[in-house]
Order: structure tokens, then sequence, then C-alpha cells
């Protein structure tokens, strides 16, 4: 499994990160880890929610939940754990049916090569629940060229200002692997 990588707006993207920087960023995201048995995950989500976020099922994509919401503050959650994932502002209309978001969360996400071996899923990076996929290269206008097909059952809006420590950044999707 690959942690996908991230180029940040504010540094320079082609620069590599110092050795202390890879360890001390390795060492925060495995004390935020969640983990729980199947029996605490079931006990804690909905049916549709658990064989989204654990099984890797897909709702239906019929522009329910935040599909159709654009807000103007806040930010979107992993329905599993908390884990700030995407900004109001990385919300974007693809017409796809699902949730779209252009940019997310730094070190919120990983990666990694769906069962099909043709698309790129998108996991939570705090408990490994299956958010969506990631699409490059379409024709929507995104800040990333990046869409972020996300299940609305597996995100929870949070109407309060986003936390300043967040900065957005996109997925780079160069390196992912099985």
């Amino acid at each position: 499994v690959f942690v996908g990588e991230y180029r940040f707006e504010k540094l320079n993207p082609m620069a590599a990160p110092k050795e202390e920087e890879k360890k001390v960023e390795k060492e925060a995201s495995k004390a935020e880890k969640v983990v729980l048995s199947d029996k605490e995950w079931k006990s804690k989500l909905s049916d549709m929610e658990y064989k989204v976020l654990r099984l890797k099922h897909t709702e239906p994509g019929d522009n329910r939940g935040y599909t159709k919401e654009y807000p103007n503050e806040g930010y979107f959650v992993c329905k599993g754990c908390g884990n700030p994932l995407y900004s109001h502002a990385a919300k974007f209309n693809s017409g796809c049916g699902w949730p779209a978001f252009d940019k997310c969360f730094k070190n919120s996400l990983k990666t990694i090569i769906d069962a099909d071996g043709r698309r790129v899923e998108i996991l939570c990076n705090k408990c490994d629940g299956h958010l969506g996929h990631v699409f490059v290269g379409e024709t929507f206008k995104s800040r990333s060229n990046q869409r972020h097909c996300v299940n609305s059952i597996s995100i929870k809006y949070v109407k309060k200002p986003i936390p300043q420590e967040l900065l957005e950044a996109d997925l780079n999707l160069g390196k992912v692997k099985k």
C-alpha cells in the first residue's frame, strides 16, 4: 500500500523532504491511526456506511447526500473516524452523481490501485475507510485537474472554521502502487 505523496502550493513541489521530516510524519501518522475490529465498526456505523467504508462498496450515484451541496464555509471529515479530508472550497460540481473534490488536506488520504486494476482508490489515511476514487485529466475545471469522486455516505460536513493547521494539497498520483 502506498501513501500518496502531496505537492504543496506554498512549497517547492520538486523539493525532496528531509529525512527528519519523513520520520516525524511517519511517526505522527502511526500515532493517529484508528484501528477497530469488524464488530466495533459494525456497532459504530450504519449497515450502508459499513458496506461503503469497510467493504469498499459504492452507494448509488443519484445526487443524494452532499452531491448538490456547496457550502461557503466549513469542511468535510471521514464518517468513520472524523479525520478532516476536504475544505468547502475543494468541492465542485462535476455532474457525476457523487460529491467531487479537487484537493485534500495534507496527509488526509492514501491511494491504492483498485481491485479492478484500472482505477485509483482513495482511503482515509487515519482509519483506512474507503472514500471513493480519484480521476485525473478529465475536462472539469478543477484547481488540480483531479476529481476525487467520493461516496456521500463516507463523509460528514462540519460547519465550523477550518482548523489553521490544515493545509490543502494536490494528491500526486505519479507513484501509486498496488
